[in-house]
């Protein structure tokens, strides 16, 4: 008689039959191996709500996680109890919640996302100049295949983005001879491999097994693949599984599960860690002073296309935004840099001198106001001033 999989590999296997990405896999894995090391290595079975928010409240007191870290954590927990135990979990008292800030999003100047590129090379560039042309996730970026871009209508489709959604964004103009040069050699990394007996890349959900020829096939393969070879981290899992699981009457191991039947060396893409080590390096060259990672390019996107007249619901679409509101942050960071044109009483009124051996700087005059042609405003030196030294007004 087979005995029953582990914990952790039911975890795996509910995750993947609901098609859940191998990130959230590894995620929900880890966080409840956590929750049954903190709890002295108890049975999940064994324990209940109290459990649940004793873990969560040590991680925002004691670790001092985010509030996305800690429902993360939440989610995986109520996954596990659930989905996998089958077991409804009640509801959880005085639950200590880990504090959002409110911050607004990093956006680069124009000027600033130019010094910037110019201190990149290679892929990574390519990659960064469609992050801030397309509006794309860099996870998103790396995931695009060659089926995915649309030279004709000048068009980039998003497949399974973030919350499983699909989008279509723009494609700029000045990166199609760089893109089909990329396309080029991408092409010519499938012929070596298909050459050498590989070629296959990792097809989502049942696909592969619908279209047998479509791991090899060139409009599946990565636009931006990896400089080497790997094997699909599932297919892997699954071997080992089924080497240290029980033999069957047949006298086969049992094992799998919704993994691959055999592990297979694939041609991934590009390590989107690559694009982000390059970024950073490139914005430390350039002398920026902000704190802001490749992502700053998405939001610098929509910050800028926000300047340029365009509405808030078309940058929504473009982005992949479910909510409006989501897109609406955008419209902080341009009222909060300037752009209502706001003018600070600072401007408008004239700076003293400084005196003689003074090591104070010297400060711009004021930017005054339009006035009507033919006034002439009065400076300084001509205004009268009282008995306090003040300038008088004028009625």
């Amino acid at each position: 008689m087979a005995e029953s999989p582990k914990l952790l590999d039911r975890i795996r296997m509910a995750a993947r039959t609901r098609h859940y990405s191998i990130r959230t896999e590894d995620a929900y894995v880890g966080w409840a191996k956590r929750y049954i090391l903190f709890h002295g290595k108890k049975h999940p079975s064994a324990m209940g709500a109290e459990e649940i928010n004793a873990f969560l409240t040590h991680l925002a007191v004691e670790d001092g996680v985010a509030e996305s870290t800690q429902g993360q954590a939440l989610s995986a927990l109520l996954f596990l109890y659930r989905e996998v135990l089958k077991e409804e979990v009640g509801w959880i008292h005085d639950l200590v919640r880990a504090s959002r800030p409110k911050r607004l999003p990093v956006v680069f100047t124009r000027g600033e996302v130019v010094q910037i590129l110019e201190r990149m090379r290679g892929v990574e560039r390519l990659v960064a100049e469609l992050l801030y042309g397309t509006g794309l996730r860099v996870l998103e970026a790396v995931r695009l295949r060659v089926k995915d871009l649309e030279f004709g209508r000048g068009e980039v489709l998003v497949r399974d983005g973030k919350g499983r959604k699909d989008r279509i964004t723009m494609m700029p103009r000045s990166l199609e001879v760089a893109l089909r040069e990329q396309l080029a050699r991408a092409r010519a990394l499938h012929d070596r491999d298909l050459g050498a007996g590989y070629g296959s890349v990792f097809l989502p959900d049942a696909i592969a097994k619908k279209y047998r020829s479509g791991p090899k096939a060139w409009a599946w393969q990565y636009v931006f693949p990896a400089a080497r070879l790997s094997m699909d981290p599932r297919g892997r899992e699954a071997e080992a599984r089924r080497e240290r699981g029980p033999r069957l009457a047949n006298g086969k191991r049992e094992g799998g599960g919704a993994a691959p039947e055999v592990a297979e060396w694939r041609r991934h893409h590009l390590d989107e860690r690559l694009v982000q080590r390059a970024f950073g390096s490139a914005v430390k060259a350039a002398g920026v002073a902000k704190i802001g990672g490749v992502h700053s390019l998405r939001h610098s996107f929509a910050t800028h296309l926000l300047e340029d007249g365009y509405d808030i619901r078309t940058i929504q679409e473009l982005l992949g935004h479910s909510d409006v509101k989501t897109t609406m942050i955008y419209t902080h960071v341009l009222h909060r840099s300037g752009t209502r044109g706001v003018r600070s009483p600072l401007d408008g009124i004239p700076l003293p001198i400084p005196l003689p051996g003074d090591s104070s700087p010297v400060t711009s005059p004021p930017i005054s106001p339009s006035r009507p042609t033919g006034e002439v405003e009065k400076s300084s030196e001509d205004r009268s001033t009282d008995s306090l030294g003040r300038y008088e007004t004028e009625p």
